[in-house]
């Protein structure tokens, strides 16, 4: 299957689910459902859920079984870009070409809203059909906190403004951008009963990815179009932050990208079976304008 096509079908099945998702947990509140609306089901990319479809479907998973690790994953990334461009944080005002929830809203319902996210991921792993549910949650919540996105944001504010070894940095986005796009290589391939061995090569080609995807994200802030991205341009710059361009340059970062996605490709050829999908996405990471 192409990867437009791919991109089509798994993207369609994941906001189908979250929405019906979304209307079956409905709380009191009218205005934080509707912030919840507003910050899920907004279009993006849906990265993350495409990886947890791709692999699944490689190694021989029902994809039933794969949507409430998908919806999981959206929701953390969600709940994580809520919070990202709050004032405390990155301060941004505009998101996928709309006011971020903080300006559509107010701070505090924002606020809310991300903690509502991030609660609503780990009920829809806690289902009792649901192949994998306690290494599911296990994986999600080790990529969310302390061990992975949170920590990775944590590093990230502290590096505004300072000088980062690539070391440093790549150290910084493996667990702010890549922790949580190797979650969704590793509930796809946990969900398909994948062994060790399995898991342990698709870590490598995720973090590998993750990696390439910030390069191609820092690329973008810099010579990137505003109304394809749907933000502002250059807040990197303006944060002071360390980036990919700024140590190796634009060629140097685009080259690293390269390598980056050549190195988690090259894994793959380490596993039998089907894994075009994975390939297709890892190039696209690096070539994708949004």
């Amino acid at each position: 299957m192409q990867l437009e096509q791919l991109t089509k079908l798994y993207s369609t099945r994941v906001d189908m689910a979250l929405d019906k998702f979304l209307t079956a947990t409905a709380g009191t509140s009218e205005r934080l459902q509707e912030a919840l609306q507003y910050s899920l089901l907004n279009g993006g990319k849906r990265l993350r859920p495409l990886l947890v479809y791709a692999t699944g479907q490689a190694l021989g998973a029902d994809l039933t079984y794969c949507d409430r690790p998908a919806m999981a994953v959206e929701l953390i990334h969600a709940y994580s870009l809520v919070h990202d461009d709050l004032p405390a944080m990155d301060d941004d005002d505009l998101r996928r070409g709309r006011p971020t929830c903080h300006k559509a809203f107010d701070e505090a319902t924002a606020i809310l809203t991300g903690d509502a996210l991030q609660t609503l991921a780990f009920e829809a792993l806690a289902d009792e059909q649901q192949p994998a549910a306690l290494a599911l949650v296990k994986t999600l919540a080790q990529a969310s906190g302390t061990q992975g996105m949170v920590a990775g944001q944590m590093l990230d504010l502290q590096g505004e403004g300072k000088l980062l070894s690539l070391e440093e940095l790549q150290r910084l986005h493996s667990h702010k951008t890549g922790a949580l796009i190797r979650a969704a290589v590793r509930m796809g391939a946990l969900v398909a009963g994948a062994n060790v061995d399995i898991l342990k090569t698709l870590d490598a080609y995720a973090t590998a990815l993750g990696l390439a995807f910030q390069v191609q994200d820092d690329l973008l802030d810099i010579k990137g179009d505003e109304a394809t991205l749907g933000k502002k341009t250059g807040s990197d710059a303006l944060l002071h932050k360390a980036t990919y361009p700024s140590l190796l340059g634009v060629e140097g970062a685009e080259q690293h990208a390269q390598a980056l996605v050549k190195q988690a490709c090259d894994r793959l050829n380490n596993l039998s079976g089907e894994w075009s999908s994975l390939v297709e996405l890892a190039n696209w990471s690096i070539n994708r304008n949004f």
